[in-house]
């Protein structure tokens, strides 16, 4: 072997002693501090103190029921002076059952029944809009009728160490069906409208739940998020027939549809 390469063959092997070092040495000044970083992250996690309790146990029934009624008599009233001569009565109640099962600790499975009914007579409606937009109502009636099904999935969360005190989340799946009939004029004038709707609503309502004693509790909830799809099929005068489809999606915060009710847990 010749003396010009024994000497390319040490200048290799050094060259790649000090490559293999240079390698390492980056190594370690990259892990270490990843290292050191870590178990310090580890070291000082965040505690946030929260512990899940059980504040429905597995086994508990809960029944319970809503109630509303509303009704109003006009006489002659006047409205923002845009509605005038207002003669009308009418009144709208609603009444909801619902029952659920707890399977395991803090989740319940149930359901709903819900009944309503509506009436409105109007004998008279004046708008004005200036003097040359105005028009008359008169001999106005309409009666609804609605009743929907609904089963759910409820979670519950206790707030802090309180047994009296807490969430509670609830997924539903509600399907309605409704009839109204509205008719219009009198004498030959007479016209009517009968109307079928069927309605299938998919939403998350959160709500708060208050122990009033061992066995009863004061619930309320609002519904913030859903899908809404509704079917129309019309006859008017018993000869003219229109249907309509709509659907919707939305996420907000719907005080129309807070919900307030005494269950009570067994």
């Amino acid at each position: 072997m010749s003396t010009t390469y024994r000497y390319l063959l040490i200048i290799m092997k050094n060259l790649l002693n000090n490559m293999i070092k240079n390698i390492l040495y980056i190594l370690c000044l990259v892990i270490f501090p990843l290292s050191v970083f870590g178990k310090e992250a580890k070291d000082t996690k965040y505690d946030r103190g929260i512990v899940m309790k059980t504040f429905i146990p597995k086994g508990q029934w809960m029944v319970g029921t809503t109630f509303s009624y509303s009704e109003h008599v006009d006489d002659n009233f006047e409205f923002l002076s845009v509605l005038k001569d207002i003669d009308s009565e009418g009144y709208t109640f609603k009444i909801t059952p619902l029952v659920s099962y707890a399977i395991r600790n803090n989740i319940s499975i149930g359901g709903r029944l819900a009944y309503s009914r509506s009436y409105t007579k109007l004998d008279n409606i004046s708008l004005s809009l200036g003097d040359d937009l105005s028009f008359d109502i008169e001999d106005y009636h309409d009666v609804s009728h609605t009743i929907s099904g609904a089963v759910f999935l409820r979670t519950y969360l206790n707030l802090g160490d309180s047994k009296r005190f807490g969430l509670f989340n609830e997924a539903r799946v509600t399907y309605g069906y409704s009839t109204s009939k509205s008719t219009s004029g009198t004498g030959v004038d007479l016209s009517g409208v009968h109307q079928l709707k069927h309605s299938l609503n998919i939403g998350v309502a959160p709500g708060l739940t208050v122990f009033i004693n061992d066995y009863a509790a004061v619930e309320a909830s609002v519904n913030v998020a859903g899908l809404d799809f509704k079917w129309y099929d019309q006859t008017k005068d018993q000869v003219y027939k229109g249907s309509r489809h709509a659907s919707s999606a939305n996420f907000k915060i719907n005080l129309l549809s807070i919900d307030l009710g005494i269950v009570f847990y067994l």
